[in-house]
């Protein structure tokens, strides 16, 4: 799995998406949105892909060296699970290619090609979004 977040600007209003990608198929397995970056969607989005997937143990979950990811009780709940931590090395964004790939991806696809007026409506469109992502959209590779 990898993770990463990225800040999106909706007239002067700043959003926080986080999601989670299976490096298997490509597949967003979980995302959080915030409007500010805190620990508290990073958590979220951890327990909510724990739920998901029962048997974490040897998983290797991948990021940059963000503050997050580096926190005491991220990398906790991370060895709690028996996930392995896997980090970028400091200044490589291509070691998490993945993540920046989907976030280029989501941004030309959706935040570059709509006029959104408000947060609200980019929140509400990143879920249809999200569903077409995984289900519908051709993935090469």
């Amino acid at each position: 799995m990898a993770t990463d977040v990225t800040q999106v600007n909706i007239k002067g209003e700043k959003i926080y998406l986080s999601p989670i990608l299976d490096l298997f198929n490509g597949e967003v397995i979980y995302y959080s949105i915030s409007k500010s970056p805190n620990m508290k969607m990073i958590e979220e989005m951890l327990y909510k892909v724990f739920d998901k997937i029962k048997d974490t143990k040897g998983l290797i979950f991948h990021s940059d060296q963000g503050w997050q990811y580096q926190h005491y009780g991220y990398r906790k709940a991370l060895e709690k699970q028996g996930i392995i931590q896997s980090m970028s090395r400091k200044g490589n964004c291509l070691d998490n290619a993945v993540a920046e790939n989907f976030f280029g991806i989501l941004k030309t696809e959706l935040l570059y090609s709509q006029g959104f007026e408000t947060a609200e409506e980019f929140i509400l469109s990143v879920k249809e979004y999200i569903y077409y992502y995984n289900n519908k959209r051709i993935k090469i590779g």
